[in-house]
């Protein structure tokens, strides 16, 4: 199914810090094997006390700069080895709201045997194909690593155990290649998901073009591009199988700044942000970094359009369902740095 990023954002439209409680657990143990594929909601207040020994540590700093990105990143990666993937969204051309290249460029530097990873686009236009996507690397300022497109050699099943309505996703092939993965998200709105923190990055971003990121969006089950609760749940099946591969060895970080109410797929047609920037938070653990950044979302007094938006598409069903599926601790303690 052809879909164009015009008719894409167009279906979509159609369609202090509060802790939450929850059940502390891990993202999973890492699965044994994953099988090559035959085509190759309000933030409530009303939270019990919970010792900080049950909660998740999410680092934050309110200076978004390499120097503290690599500080917190610090503070997580004791489990990250081998040969490591770092996921990030490198943008539509010319994207003006995509992370800082200079900023991401030390940070890598600062991960050993590191790669940068993306994944091709199921929507068509400029990042629909391995060539085109390149070009638009080049036109964007990737140009300081190789990028690891990692569905360029078509795309491998991960298994979803007791996901909410997938069995398993296709991933970028490439994807099973490492050991440990590195989150890195530009955390902002996005059309159809409400916002796109860690779970949009690896969900749909880790997904296959031509495979995965259908099944996410529910078009191989459903035979059609779905919106709201579904699609949050969907994006939660393919994060966990995600973050069961990896078990120990993921971490994640969200860097919380020009947050359009448009995810960086909207290219030179995303709105301008009209919220200060936050800062950067690092975890190891998938829910508590997506819901601290909700959460000083809304303690933010300028972020009316970015809530209207998380609002409108039933965003915030993404953090509910990861809690479904034992993905992650709603409580969290915030710790400051720097």
């Amino acid at each position: 199914m052809n879909i164009t990023r015009r008719k894409f954002v167009k279906l979509a439209s159609m369609a202090g810090i509060v802790g939450l409680t929850g059940t502390l657990t891990g993202c999973g143990e890492k699965s044994a094997s994953v099988e090559k594929s035959a085509s190759a909601k309000t933030v409530t207040a009303e939270t019990p006390a919970v010792a900080t020994s049950e909660k998740s540590k999410v680092y934050f700093t309110k200076n978004i700069d390499a120097e503290h990105l690599i500080e917190l990143y610090q503070k997580i990666n004791a489990e990250i080895t081998g040969k490591v993937a770092i996921k990030l969204h490198t943008g539509e051309p010319h994207g003006p709201n995509i992370l800082p290249r200079d900023m991401v460029q030390k940070f890598q530097a600062q991960v050993p045997n590191s790669t940068i990873i993306e994944a091709n686009v199921a929507y068509g236009g400029a990042r629909s194909t391995t060539e085109r996507h390149r070009e638009t690397l080049q036109t964007n300022g990737w140009t300081f690593s190789p990028i690891d497109i990692i569905d360029a050699d078509g795309d491998v099943n991960f298994p979803v155990n007791g996901g909410l309505h997938l069995k398993e996703v296709a991933m970028g092939a490439h994807l099973a290649d490492y050991d440990s993965l590195v989150v890195l998200t530009h955390f902002k709105g996005h059309a159809m998901g409400g916002f796109g923190g860690s779970l949009k990055n690896i969900a749909i971003g880790c997904a296959s073009g031509k495979v995965g990121k259908l099944q996410v969006h529910g078009v191989k089950d459903y035979g059609k591009w779905v919106t709201g609760e579904l699609l949050m749940e969907l994006m939660a099946d393919s994060g966990k199988a995600i973050c069961d591969h990896f078990g120990k060895k993921i971490v994640f970080m969200n860097v919380m700044r020009r947050m359009s109410v448009d995810c960086d797929c909207a290219g030179t047609s995303a709105a301008e942000p009209t919220c200060a920037d936050i800062g950067i938070l690092a975890s190891t653990d998938i829910l508590a970094i997506d819901q601290a950044s909700i959460d000083l979302v809304y303690a933010a007094p300028d972020t009316k359009d970015l809530r209207e938006r998380i609002e409108s598409r039933q965003g915030l069903r993404q953090l509910t369902a990861m809690a479904e599926l034992n993905m992650g601790n709603k409580n969290y303690e915030l710790i400051q740095v720097g």
